[in-house]
């Protein structure tokens, strides 16, 4: 039996442009939150989706100091960082239902960083038998939802939510 998957939107992840410096810097310096998925922004880091996600829902909290190594972060912008992942887990059992959560850093591209030279915070929601054979026997998600819907979901909740 043959099976095949459509997967057009990841064309735009393989054709994007690729530009020198920093993604998750020029995200932050750019003003159209809404075209770069960016939720909430704070004082010392901003929160938004990834345009790539384990599962819908799935956040990155970025400080806006640009730093790699977890040393170089400072007590600051660590207790914003905590601060919003505390928010990010609470407005997504609101949002979605979510019933658990995987919260990390992934440093270095050993650890499978995808934008290791940037430090940020993924927050995955997660719901008991939210796995299937997808992921095991293709390496495939399968997401039910679109980006552009989810960020329409949750933005009301992050601008309600003051951090």
């Amino acid at each position: 039996m043959s099976l095949t998957l459509w997967a057009p939107w990841r064309m735009a992840y393989i054709d994007r442009p690729r530009t020198a410096g920093c993604l998750l810097c020029d995200l932050a310096r750019d003003d159209d939150d809404r075209a770069n998925l960016i939720l909430c922004r704070g004082s010392r880091a901003y929160v938004l989706m990834n345009r790539f996600p384990y599962n819908n829902g799935h956040l990155m909290i970025v400080p806006y100091r640009h730093c790699a190594e977890f040393d170089q972060v400072s007590a600051d912008d660590s207790l914003e960082i905590m601060q919003e992942a505390q928010r990010a887990t609470r407005i997504l059992h609101q949002a979605f239902g979510a019933e658990g959560f995987n919260v990390g850093l992934n440093l270095g591209k050993a650890a499978g960083a995808g934008i290791a030279e940037h430090l940020h915070m993924h927050v995955v929601p997660r719901w008991v038998g939210d796995t299937n054979f997808m992921p095991v026997l293709a390496d495939t998600r399968v997401m039910p939802d679109y980006l552009e819907a989810t960020y329409a979901k949750l933005v009301p909740f992050f601008r309600s939510e003051k951090g």
